[in-house]
């Protein structure tokens, strides 16, 4: 499949999830919301930096990304950054923005937005064997949030240009000097999206991390 029908049919998704969002977050009468979203991460919950966190979505990539990943529950994943001693959730994630004419891009959340109930129905923390690699995986990460790396429509894992959720995590690990172990890759076929990438479940599984809290 040309790369050009694959960036149309992601641009239509996205385009459909952002309306989708937009209609979700006005109240009956076309006023908008102004109440604060819940977030689903638990208060005493303690964040390190390289701890990999997954999330559910209720919006339509979510659904995309449920419907090919047959063995998991989540459909998007992320790593916690040190920001100048705030934590950070580092993702990369379509349909976002945080201003007007903001770009498809690598992200840099507080947890309470990652975790937001607007955007995730259930989720999940876990935690790298390896303290010291988990911090350079976090710090590589940060470094790709940095440089502005855009979100990657094609989910080609040999650009890393741009990058797509599984594909961050997995990069900042691989930096780090050492890779996850077992990681795979599947084809993703939706419509008329055909192509090759690691999926959420494929992490969790990963025997290098151990799960620390679901919720």
């Amino acid at each position: 499949m040309s790369r050009v029908t694959v960036l149309g049919l992601c641009g239509l998704m996205t385009a459909v999830l952002l309306a989708v969002t937009s209609a979700c977050s006005r109240q009956p009468g076309g006023q908008r919301a102004t109440s604060r979203p819940a977030c689903l991460l638990p208060a005493d919950a303690e964040l390190r930096p390289g701890d990999v966190v997954f999330r559910r979505g209720e919006g339509l990539m979510s659904h995309v990304v449920m419907a090919a990943d047959h063995q998991g529950n989540y459909s998007h994943t992320g790593i916690v950054a040190d920001s100048c001693g705030s934590l950070l959730i580092v993702h990369a994630v379509p349909g976002e923005p945080d201003f007007e004419g903001d770009p498809d891009r690598v992200k840099a959340d507080r947890p309470e937005q990652f975790f937001a109930s607007q955007r995730a129905s259930i989720g999940e923390v876990c935690r790298p064997a390896d303290a010291d690699i988990a911090r350079q995986a976090a710090a590589v990460a940060w470094q790709v949030y940095q440089r502005g790396t855009p979100f990657d429509h094609d989910y080609d894992d040999l650009d890393t240009t741009r990058m797509y959720c599984t594909e961050l995590v997995t990069f900042a690990f691989s930096r780090a000097g050492e890779p996850l172990s077992g990681i795979r890759h599947h084809g993703l076929r939706f419509l008329d999206l055909e192509t090759e990438c690691v999926l959420p479940s494929d992490i969790l599984r990963c025997r290098d991390l151990r799960p620390l809290i679901q919720f």
